[in-house]
């Protein structure tokens, strides 16, 4: 038994005449007919008597009225919710990010889609660069910012630029007042840093930079995964911290300044990986906003901030 000929019966059933039937049906007459022959034949019983002058139902073709009915508002609602989730999957945009590395570029890019597709719906959350590439591959996330290198096999990557460290200082530290700083100079004894897992890239950039310096501080990683807590720490005397600068424009904490190091070489790149292939609208709207973003002038930071340079 197919919907089409539950469709035709009620047709049939409501009009009890087959020319109106199929007027109704936008179809040809003998089709109505052959397809109500093939449902009786199916069923064993007859649904509808038949005479030169009228057409009505029998007492089955009445009780099959009542459920044919249902069945195909039922397939109506089950086409509408298979509709309603495609269209919620063209403009759902499910991105994933590094704690402590968003760049401005994205926050910039995420306004401006906001304003050419208000109606894509974005949903945030953050986790490691190894967890967020891999729940890319299984469709999870339409999108992650990560910090490279990290595996991207098979994945499509849109660089977003280095970003290099800065230094978070109590604003009563003596170097405080510096426009920039110098490790080798400074030789803290203590660093305050993320877990290692939270970005593994950024975490092994900032013990290379300690070795090169000739440093072997203390590394005291914050017991969750929030530039938060890290800056909390500082404030409460635990030591300075090392950071991505993107946390610049994302964080004030009071009695905190950020400075820049004297090293001028990022930490690391930022990127994008998308699926290659990719057909979501909200995930290209995403990456196009992105790449614009990158081309508008930076928001200049806050006054209590030192900027790093250009």
């Amino acid at each position: 038994m197919e919907l089409r000929h539950l469709r035709y019966f009620v047709a049939v059933a409501e009009e009890l005449h087959f020319r109106r039937a199929a007027e109704r049906l936008h179809v040809a007459q003998p089709a109505v007919s052959e397809q109500i022959r093939k449902l009786e034949d199916e069923l064993g019983v007859r649904l509808l008597e038949r005479t030169q002058r009228r057409v009505s139902l029998t007492v089955a073709g009445a009780a099959m009225l009542e459920e044919a009915r249902r069945v195909l508002q039922q397939a109506e609602i089950a086409q509408q919710a298979a509709r309603n989730a495609r269209d919620h999957a063209t403009t759902r945009l499910r991105i994933g990010y590094l704690p402590d590395a968003l760049p401005a570029s994205v926050s910039r890019g995420l306004h401006l889609l906001a304003v050419d597709a208000p109606r894509v719906e974005t949903h945030l959350e953050t986790g490691s660069s190894f967890r967020l590439v891999e729940a890319v591959r299984e469709e999870r996330l339409d999108a992650a910012v990560i910090a490279l290198p990290t595996p991207t096999r098979g994945l499509q990557v849109t660089p977003l630029g280095g970003q290099r460290t800065v230094a978070a200082i109590p604003i009563t530290h003596p170097n405080a007042v510096d426009g920039s700083l110098s490790l080798e100079r400074l030789a803290p004894d203590r660093i305050v840093v993320l877990p290692r897992g939270t970005n593994p890239t950024f975490h092994n950039a900032v013990v290379s930079m300690c070795r090169d310096a000739g440093l072997s501080p203390t590394l005291i990683e914050v017991g969750e995964p929030r530039v938060e807590h890290a800056l909390l720490a500082v404030a409460s005397g635990a030591g300075l911290a090392l950071l991505p600068e993107s946390v610049v424009e994302r964080f004030a904490t009071p009695g905190i300044r950020f400075l820049p190091l004297d090293d001028a070489r990022p930490a690391f790149e930022g990127a994008v990986v998308t699926r290659p292939d990719t057909e979501s609208l909200a995930t290209l709207a995403f990456l196009r906003a992105v790449s614009r973003a990158r081309r508008q002038p930076a928001v200049a930071p806050p006054p209590s901030v030192i900027p790093l340079s250009a």
